[in-house]
């Protein structure tokens, strides 16, 4: 569970959507190389990168689809760069093959979903929450994806340097999942003192992948430090020779590149409870629905909330206990129940789980909604 922040007298104070502070934090973070191709709900993360990023010696580029924009900040980060492009549903649907990949190859960057209503074009304008699965399963083959969910313009701030932290560490695509309220809704953002996220290059006799250094921080080599480098979305060793034929090698690299996933829980579980100990009532939530659960809590005392900023890995354990501090648990969700299959998939029969699900014209669930569904179940 994150500690709460405390706000120095040096931290300063702005006035952001949640897009703005995403790309002033992708910047703050290191974050050096865009690309990516407009479309609504995240094109002002582009429009601010495309100003800024010339001024401080970064490189902003427009491409000619999605497609060529996830190969672009894949190649950019094996040149050495924090590398980001921010998109929304239909132009996150054509990176999935990339995004396997940038798994594939261990390939660290960031990519930023701006969920809105689908499928297909769907309403470009409104907000949604149907990208959930897709997030997680969008790409084929046995694999892990580390999916962060920010509620606010403070949270996408925070998630989006977090993001490049853990993309860095783990040597992994890391995917922001924000939706159109978030993106749009401007707000305060406190915005403490911070260095950049640092990359651990690897020496020439280091391995080019699977490569750890003391801190258990994975290491990249980078093209033009003399590494006789191959990167291959093939089966590969550890050199990155191609082993296609090879299932033991297949197997190894399959469980390795997903159980350093997997071990790293403690590290990617990232949540807020709230309420009391034991309720009647739980909600779970991610994103802009948590924002009226948050506003509900102020009054209902017997109620207890878990917000997920950290959605994949999903965390059982943490769900788990949630449900045995609970009588019933609602899943709120502007889908049709995405978050509420996985959380009936941790707690099975142990306690009564009820969806509440919306659906169309970015209609936010209301805090009176959520309590028409628990006075109805």
């Amino acid at each position: 569970m994150r500690d709460l922040i405390m706000v120095s007298e040096s931290a300063k104070t702005h006035f952001w959507q949640g897009n703005q502070a995403c790309a002033e934090a992708a910047i703050a973070a290191g974050c050096r190389f865009f690309a990516g191709y407009p479309i609504t709900p995240a094109s002002e993360i582009a429009e601010i990168m495309s100003l800024k990023l010339p001024k401080i010696g970064g490189i902003y580029i427009q491409m000619e689809d999605e497609i060529a924009a996830i190969s672009a900040i894949i190649g950019a980060a094996w040149g050495g760069a924090l590398s980001m492009t921010a998109t929304s549903g239909p132009g996150f649907s054509l990176m999935q093959e990339n995004i396997g990949y940038a798994v594939m190859t261990e390939t660290p960057c960031v990519i930023v979903d701006v969920q809105r209503g689908g499928p297909s074009t769907g309403q470009a304008t409104k907000a949604a929450q149907g990208d959930l699965m897709q997030a997680r399963w969008g790409t084929h083959g046995d694999h892990e994806m580390i999916v962060l969910a920010p509620s606010s313009s403070q949270e996408t701030y925070e998630l989006t340097i977090r993001a490049f932290e853990l993309s860095e560490r783990l040597r992994h695509p890391v995917i922001i999942l924000s939706d159109e309220i978030v993106a749009h809704s401007r707000e305060k953002v406190i915005i403490e003192t911070s260095s950049k996220v640092q990359r651990r290059f690897a020496s020439l006799n280091e391995p080019h992948f699977g490569g750890v250094d003391s801190n258990n921080r994975a290491i990249m080599p980078k093209f033009g430090d003399g590494h006789n480098l191959l990167v291959t979305g093939s089966t590969h060793d550890d050199t990155g020779f191609r082993r296609t034929s090879d299932s033991e090698t297949h197997d190894k690299l399959i469980r390795r590149i997903t159980s350093k996933i997997l071990n790293a829980r403690s590290l990617l579980d990232d949540y807020i409870i709230s309420g009391p100990e034991t309720a009647e009532w739980g909600i779970i939530s991610f994103g802009s629905t948590s924002r009226s659960v948050d506003e509900l809590m102020i009054t209902e005392a017997n109620v207890k909330s878990l917000r997920l900023r950290t959605l994949w890995p999903f965390p059982d354990d943490v769900v788990r206990k949630f449900g045995n501090q609970v009588e019933k648990i609602l899943v709120p969700e502007l889908n049709l129940g995405q978050l509420s299959r996985e959380v009936l998939r941790v707690v099975k029969d142990s306690v009564v789980v009820v969806p509440l699900n919306k659906i169309g014209g970015g209609r936010m669930i209301e805090p009176n909604e959520l309590v028409e569904a628990m006075e109805q179940s």
